[in-house]
């Protein structure tokens, strides 16, 4: 028996909602296997928590989670405490205390739903962004001065290190070759940002010259945005920095069906430190509490873990079972045309699921 430590932070919004449903599949995950075996560890760290406490985590809160194998994050985030707080006193501490330098979000157009662009069809939606995680656009570097006055400044400086940039891009390469994939593009602004950017290209050029087999390209981050719309079925992997790949994989979102359908994971591949699963839709305050949130984004972070521990078997029947109930049509969340509750459409996936097993 394997058992895998799992530390939950449900969070706010209805990020406990679809976490709820979330464990429930992995609870099912558990009986169909037998021979792996979860032990859950769940945690109030949320703006409730920083309202009560003036932080977001305790102070040994990073060495809590450090413990654990994995991490299952639901959505931070709540009016009354600004998102930087939120951000910046949680996820992002996380990110960077474990090296969790990829941010791997697959934008693919399950079986059953329709995309937005409806010309395209299910082979044309199917790829994979791969983010940098812990420097980028998002390092904390700056500051303000003389604040309230005509003279106030603010100045934020993007960090990227040669070390930082060559282990995404060498990433995006290599998750490429091992999936069977072609194409890599590269998300850059050289002809406006000229530093950072063609400090960036010159690094991908490196790293493309030992895939000769590959084809590879750079893309200004406005084009490539058009291209996600235009033609997306010309992609199969692409690696952006930290800001350009949270732009462009809310896009991505966006193009298959909304964000209660995308899921995310922080990933250390090393496994030297426990990699989180999120899905990427936030708390969404406004239909919190009132049972309707799509549980299939939290859902289908799991079965990225299952691909993360070496679990493919489990993470491709999950995201198989999810892709039935939506074929099947009659159980669906509102923003996905039905008027089912997350826990009926969880609850679909998991008996379907049992079933199939």
């Amino acid at each position: 028996m394997k058992l895998y430590s799992v530390g939950v932070i449900p969070g706010d919004g209805i990020g406990p909602e679809v976490m709820e449903e979330g464990l429930k599949a992995l609870k099912a995950l558990e009986k169909i296997h037998g021979g792996v075996s979860f032990d859950i560890h769940s945690y109030n760290w949320n703006c409730d928590y920083y309202k009560k406490n003036g932080r977001m985590m305790p102070e040994n809160g990073l060495d809590i989670l450090a413990e654990h194998d994995v991490i299952l994050l639901g959505a931070i985030g709540a009016p009354g405490v600004p998102d930087h707080i939120s951000v910046w006193e949680l996820i992002l501490p996380i990110r960077r205390r474990f090296q969790q330098y990829v941010n791997m979000r697959p934008a693919k157009l399950l079986r059953g739903m329709v995309s937005p662009l409806r010309y395209k069809e299910h082979a044309d939606l199917d790829f994979v962004i791969v983010r940098e995680n812990t420097e980028g656009e998002y390092s904390d570097m700056g500051g303000r001065l003389h604040r309230g006055t005509p003279y106030e400044i603010a100045v934020q400086n993007n960090v990227f290190t040669r070390f930082g940039t060559e282990r995404i891009i060498r990433y995006a390469f290599s998750l490429a070759e091992e999936s069977g994939k072609s194409r890599i593009i590269g998300a850059t602004k050289s002809n406006g940002i000229n530093h950072s950017m063609p400090f960036w290209d010159e690094i991908f050029k490196e790293i493309g010259q030992r895939y000769p087999h590959m084809e590879t390209n750079l893309y200004h981050i406005d084009a490539l945005a058009a291209y996600f719309i235009s033609k997306p079925e010309t992609f199969d992997v692409v690696v952006a920095s930290n800001l350009f790949g949270d732009i462009l994989t809310d896009l991505g979102a966006a193009i298959v069906g909304g964000l209660g359908l995308a899921p995310s994971g922080n990933i250390n591949p090393e496994k030297e430190y426990p990699s989180m699963f999120e899905p990427i839709h936030g708390s969404a305050p406004d239909i919190a509490g009132k049972g309707i949130a799509n549980p299939i984004a939290q859902i289908w972070s799991i079965s990225m873990m299952m691909d993360h521990l070496g679990h493919r078997d489990l993470g491709h029947l999950l995201l198989e079972t999810i892709e039935d109930v939506l074929e099947e049509g009659s159980v669906r969340t509102p923003d996905i045309g039905g008027r089912a509750t997350t826990s009926q459409l969880g609850d679909a996936i998991i008996n379907k699921m049992i079933g199939k097993a």
